[in-house]
């Protein structure tokens, strides 16, 4: 049985508490990793961008991209010293990131 991370969903609970509703919100994503966290709130913003220096954990990300969030969920393989943001942002997140 695989194991299921966050299974009383704490993590996001705590991100809408933090940043209120996303609809329609422009945000770029630290850290992103193989896109776990992404995919759990992506569906409701406008736009993410999501960022992690690991190529590897990038290209999972990718790959598991869900159709429906296509277009809507970028991944790039940089860290944050090296990213230059294409565009302003109304959230930025970091979690697990530090």
């Amino acid at each position: 049985m695989p194991i299921r991370q966050d299974p009383e969903d704490s993590e996001i609970k705590a991100l809408h508490d933090f940043a209120g509703d996303l609809t329609c919100k422009t945000v770029l994503e630290i850290g992103c990793g193989d896109g776990r966290l992404t995919f759990r709130y992506a569906a409701q913003a406008a736009l993410v961008h999501a960022i992690d220096p690991s190529e590897k954990k990038i290209a999972r990300a990718r790959k598991k991209l869900p159709e429906a969030l296509h277009g809507r969920v970028e991944f790039w393989a940089t860290g944050i010293e090296n990213f230059f943001a294409p565009e302003k942002y109304d959230l930025a997140l970091l979690s697990w990131s530090l």
